[in-house]
């Protein structure tokens, strides 16, 4: 118990002020603007970096995951993974050796990405400095000090399209002090909290943080959309609602939509609509919005919803 807590202590000490985790703010729709759903998918390590317990590309991918949730931006999906467990659950759930009852996860209900999110750690390395000091945990404490790099190239994808609509290359470089908390990626334990406390778990979120930052500048260049459902007598249903971030007195308009695409490669060309008319927002639910109409009077289900741009 003493030695417990003298390493609190210690890490207290030793990590600054403006380096330490923060809670995280829950998602604001509000915050967010009209929202996208958006997935990570396997970034390659390309790196040359192979280091025991401690795997790259994985841990990359959680931390891109976690960042994108924390933002308010973004309805984010689990990773493949997470998606092929939930899948398989549904099919035992199907297969009659599970009890019934709202408990049960059913199909037909996954959100679908409409980001995706892939890329290339192209650079990893760490420099020596962190012999001495005491391990514990995959981190060691104190030791002479060193330095972190990492390096990725990040790409945005339709997955309507496949195509790339946005890409950068992102850096994380930390330079460490004497006292700082080091890495041992032989002893790493998968703890987060604890790796991002290190040097290299510093230089991945300042990487991650400006990969995240850049997608949420292209969100205003994206097409967002949503439907209408359900039209009675003034009202109009759309299927977009909190958690694509809209929000009370928004107004769309509403229309039908033409996708136009080269015949000779499939690309997309552009998205021409026909306004049909225009819609307030009056009351927002989860995954619904229930707006009058403010004008038109051709507004019917099945047709496009999009924000109205200046």
């Amino acid at each position: 118990m003493k030695k417990s807590v003298a390493l609190a202590v210690l890490l207290s000490a030793l990590i600054p002020l403006q380096s330490r985790a923060q809670p995280a703010a829950p998602a604001d729709a509000s915050a967010g603007g009209l929202r996208f759903s958006i997935m990570v998918t396997k970034f390659e390590n390309h790196a040359g970096y192979n280091g025991g317990q401690f795997n790259l590309s994985d841990t990359w991918g959680e931390m891109l995951t976690d960042s994108l949730q924390q933002s308010g931006k973004f309805i984010v999906l689990g990773q493949e993974d997470m998606r092929d467990a939930a899948m398989k659950e549904q099919d035992f759930a199907k297969s009659g050796r599970v009890a019934g009852g709202d408990k049960a996860p059913t199909t037909g209900n996954m959100t679908p990405a409409q980001l995706l999110v892939k890329g290339v750690i192209t650079n990893f390395q760490t420099t020596s400095g962190q012999s001495g000091g005491v391990a514990f945990g995959g981190v060691r404490l104190g030791g002479g000090g060193g330095t972190a790099e990492i390096n990725a190239e990040v790409y945005v994808v339709d997955s309507t399209t496949g195509q790339v609509v946005a890409s950068k290359k992102v850096l994380g470089s930390v330079k460490s002090s004497a006292l700082s908390i080091g890495f041992t990626d032989r002893n790493f334990s998968g703890d987060m909290g604890g790796f991002k406390k290190t040097n290299v778990g510093t230089a991945m979120e300042h990487a991650i943080d400006d990969a995240v930052a850049f997608i949420v500048t292209q969100i205003p260049t994206l097409h967002w959309s949503g439907n209408v459902v359900l039209v009675k007598g003034t009202q109009v249903y759309i299927n977009r609602g909190s958690r694509e971030g809209v929000a009370a007195g928004q107004t769309f308009k509403v229309g039908t939509s033409e996708v136009l695409r080269d015949p000779a490669t499939g690309e997309t060309l552009d998205v021409a609509f026909t306004e049909k008319g225009q819609i307030k927002v009056q009351t927002v639910k989860e995954k619904i919005s229930i707006c009058t109409i403010t004008s038109g009077d051709g507004i019917a289900n099945g047709m496009a919803v999009a924000p109205i741009t200046p």
